[in-house]
């Protein structure tokens, strides 16, 4: 019978992509499928990971890449949206990867996004 005690050091010192690789091997050589409880153990530190990045945005930027062919009416959003004023608000839309909007909700941010788009800007959230 073979030493349990080294079996499990040997497999605890695997890398992710050696983990999946054995259980590709295993499957082939026995004709199973691992695809809970193996995948789930080989996987545990990365599924953990993997959720973490998942884990749904709640605070959006609204930035504007390009006025548009309507520039007037991207202005006028953008006041509307900020409460700048009309220099400040001119130098926002002229200005490509201006914050209009910071640290909003998910609501607020596709709401003003429809907005500037609607008035032709190329708007994206991050």
């Amino acid at each position: 019978m073979a030493d349990l005690e080294k079996l499990m050091a040997d497999l605890s010192e695997l890398t992710v992509v050696e983990a999946a690789e054995l259980v590709k091997m295993l499957e082939e050589k026995w004709g199973v499928s691992a695809a809970a409880p193996v995948a789930a153990v080989a996987a545990g530190p990365v599924a953990a990971a993997a959720e973490e990045e998942v884990e749904e945005k709640t605070e959006f930027d609204v930035v504007i890449k390009d006025a548009g062919p309507k520039k007037i009416e991207t202005i006028k959003v953008i006041r509307q949206l900020t409460n700048l004023g009309l220099v400040d608000a001119k130098t926002m839309a002229e200005t490509a990867d201006s914050k209009v909007l910071e640290g909003v909700g998910k609501d607020i941010a596709q709401d003003a996004k429809e907005k500037l788009e609607a008035a032709g800007a190329a708007v994206e959230l991050q």
